[in-house]
């Protein structure tokens, strides 16, 4: 297969310390920046296809509030306690929980 030639600018100090961590793993510059790139790229795609489930109902929730004329939600009565705890426990699986029971981003 024919090579491609990529050409990227960086800051001196990156570019010095991508050429000590190649040399560290035995590499060329080119070899090592493919090698991270190749690993960058496998875990990228790792985490869409774990999510891929997730993403697809968000759409699709997103698609059925769109679709959704003015004013459907206007008479919605509140949450029940058990679709609260829904709600919470939902929240949690997605923020995580720390030791003290707030998510990450709300003050403790």
């Amino acid at each position: 297969m024919a090579k491609t030639r990529i050409s990227i600018s960086v800051e001196k100090d990156q570019a010095d310390r991508i050429r000590r961590h190649a040399e560290r793993a035995g590499l060329d510059v080119s070899a090592y920046l493919v090698l991270a790139a190749g690993r960058q790229m496998a875990e990228t795609e790792a985490v869409e296809a774990q999510f891929a489930g997730v993403d697809a109902l968000i759409a699709e929730a997103q698609a059925e509030a769109e679709a959704m004329p003015p004013g459907a939600l206007e008479h919605v009565g509140e949450l029940t306690e058990q679709e609260r705890l829904e709600v919470e426990a939902a929240l949690a699986l997605v923020y995580g929980e720390d030791q003290s029971g707030s998510r990450p981003g709300e003050a403790a």
